[in-house]
């Protein structure tokens, strides 16, 4: 496992994003998402020790695409400048709480966490469950080992007013406007290179997990 090697691949196809590039450069490429997988397979034996709800997934099979749907887009450029893989319990987090690993040069990697966008059922359930139990996500969010990677839910997807349903002064409107349920912690490009950032994302993750289960609880 080289991360090196896809930092540096994914640094010239951001320079090179054109098909003709990529086609003359298919090896590097390849090499790049063999390393990325292997990188994937490691991680998902680490995440096993404390998810066992992953043990159904093929870690060489959940990295998304590189090839960016460009059909509903200004932006043309036919290749992501990242590389990025889903572990869910069905995979890549479709509808369903998880763990999202991104790799991007200029240090703009992250760990992230939690459940995005889920759909207007799925939303429904998880503020039910903060309106009926709030205290059991109050504590996940005021743990020392979560604090020691996250400052809090994201807030970048939010309702500017209180959702349908619950009044404004609802104790926990603020928890209640959030219309996905993610956190974030972000890696720098020489983290990435170190030997021990497997180990560190699977810590990041760890420290995710009870975040996971009351999401999955809710949704259930």
């Amino acid at each position: 496992m080289n991360t090196l090697l896809i930092l540096q691949f994914l640094k010239d196809i951001a320079r090179n994003n054109n098909r003709e590039w990529f086609e003359k450069n298919k090896s590097k490429y390849l090499e790049a998402k063999t390393n990325f997988d292997d990188f994937l397979e490691t991680l998902h034996k680490e995440l096993l020790k404390f998810d066992e709800s992953l043990s159904g997934l093929n870690p060489r099979k959940i990295a998304f695409r590189i090839y960016r749907d460009v059909r509903f887009s200004k932006d043309k450029r036919p290749y992501k400048v990242n590389m990025g893989a889903g572990f869910s319990s069905k995979g890549k987090m479709e509808q369903e709480p998880g763990y999202y690993i991104h790799l991007e040069p200029g240090n703009k990697n992250f760990v992230a966490g939690g459940m995005y966008v889920p759909n207007p059922e799925n939303l429904a359930k998880i503020r039910q469950e903060i309106d009926y139990n709030p205290n059991a996500l109050l504590k996940i969010l005021a743990d020392k080992q979560f604090k020691k990677y996250f400052d809090g839910l994201a807030d970048w997807d939010r309702l500017k007013t209180a959702p349908k349903g619950y009044p404004k002064d609802h104790p926990h409107i603020e928890l209640l406007k959030n219309k996905s349920f993610v956190v974030s912690h972000p890696f720098t490009d020489a983290e990435v290179k170190d030997a021990k950032f497997t180990t560190k994302v699977a810590a990041v993750c760890k420290s995710i997990k009870k975040l996971n289960d009351y999401l999955s609880e809710a949704i259930a």
